[in-house]
């Protein structure tokens, strides 16, 4: 009987060591998307990086695993950054963006020594460089641009339209200006660059394409401007991985090298140098590499629907409920079986939205056997909460036959750990 078998381990061992739900990586599979990153964006013409989007998954683990193949790291809060600390990772590769990062958060960035602020804004401009000023520290910043360009993708996930919440609009000058102008006044942040992201779950080369042209061109009016050349710029990230059979993403590697030779081309034609040119991939790193593994229990048909109830759902894995991600599914001990019958793959949450899949053709299933979801290695544990008080799932790292435990599964008493009784 065929089975799946991840980094080595087959599902079953891996569940009945470490129990359901699990989410499960394949170590080896994000060290390669790792590499191929890596590789494919570099270039002769400026310098390069490829930092890591940990918003995706964040591990002290994977940030150590990363770090080893070369990497920055893209961070959005205290708590990335704190991990990230943990971690030991060098800081100067080490980006902070956020669109309301607290006074606290920016200290403790200074205080680390991280190499880059992603500015989001004016007002933001002026508290990181009355504190950088006043602590008498030295940072480099990148002020975020919206270059308005159109990304195929769900409007929750895009970051580009004019009025995006990221971000100063391409056009408005008046608050670029601003930013500028403040940054040359300080003492302690350097605007070394600009970046820019327009969305997430992007599988069309042309939309990189376009904004890095778009990008490049802003870079050539501010050298007309202003005088400034030599800029560093991030292009972002948001690849799109595969996550059912329509879904036909093109390759990290061939994504980097694309986007390597437009920017070459694009700033040949514009006349201006770029010091630096920087990526932040986070889903197609690690995306694939994750399963997610439930055990099936109780089964029922209401109305149409063949139901089949897993022990997670949306508490560990959201992005359905929250904007109709799709996804597929196997029972992983029965991998040459072929499909008889269309199920409805819900969850044990308190609420009728708290579905997986809403439809999927498998075997006969029975209760207590296992089904891996694949492609969740990116915003499952990130995005997971407590609601209807479940615990977070167990993460596990598998290589070359080996299981580590990167995250322990949450107990009950872990959940009630920081209540009080009311007692101060």
């Amino acid at each position: 009987m065929s089975v799946l078998t991840i980094g080595g381990i087959g599902c079953r061992e891996l569940a009945d060591r470490f129990g359901t739900p699990l989410c499960v990586y394949d170590e080896k599979k994000v060290i390669e998307q790792a590499g191929a990153a890596v590789k494919n964006f570099r270039s002769d013409m400026f310098d390069t990086e490829v930092a890591y989007a940990s918003k995706a998954f964040s591990s002290v683990y994977l940030f150590r695993l990363l770090a080893a193949e070369g990497l920055g790291f893209d961070v959005v809060s205290g708590g990335e950054l704190y991990g990230a600390m943990k971690a030991g990772v060098d800081m100067k590769k080490v980006y902070f963006h956020g669109n309301n990062k607290s006074d606290e958060e920016i200290e403790m960035a200074l205080d680390a020594g991280v190499g880059y602020f992603v500015i989001d804004n004016v007002m933001e401009c002026g508290r990181l460089v009355k504190l950088a000023d006043a602590r008498g520290r030295r940072v480099k910043a990148l002020l975020r641009i919206n270059p308005g360009i159109s990304a195929h993708t769900h409007e929750y996930i895009m970051t580009s339209k004019p009025d995006s919440k990221f971000g100063i609009y391409i056009e408005n000058r008046e608050h670029i200006g601003q930013v500028i102008d403040e940054l040359a006044d300080s003492a302690g942040v350097e605007l070394a660059g600009f970046h820019s992201h327009i969305g997430s779950q992007i599988v069309d080369v042309s939309s990189f394409e376009k904004a890095l042209e778009t990008m490049i061109g802003f870079l050539a009016d501010m050298k007309r401007e202003r005088g400034l050349d030599g800029m560093e710029l991030s292009i972002g990230g948001g690849f799109g991985i595969k996550y059912v059979e329509a879904d036909h993403p093109v390759s990290l590697g061939d994504m980097c090298a694309d986007m390597i030779s437009c920017a070459e081309r694009a700033a040949s034609e514009k006349g201006v140098k770029i010091a630096k040119l920087i990526t932040e991939p986070g889903r197609a790193m690690v995306g694939e590499a994750g399963y997610m593994l439930y055990t099936i229990g109780d089964m029922k048909k209401s109305g149409d629907k063949n139901y089949i109830f897993v022990d997670g759902g949306m508490s560990d894995n959201i992005r359905p409920a929250l904007y109709g991600a799709e996804y597929t599914a196997v029972l992983p001990e029965r991998m040459d079986e072929s499909p008889a019958v269309s199920y409805c793959v819900a969850g044990k949450n308190c609420e009728s939205g708290d579905v997986i899949i809403a439809d999927i053709s498998l075997p006969e299933v029975k209760t207590g056997d296992l089904l891996a979801v694949l492609s969740t290695g990116a915003y499952g544990y990130s995005m997971a909460s407590n609601y209807n008080r479940l615990g977070r799932p167990a993460v596990v790292f598998v290589r070359d036959g080996e299981a580590r435990l990167v995250i322990k599964r949450e107990t009950y008493a872990d959940m009630y750990s920081l209540e009080t009784e009311g007692r101060v």
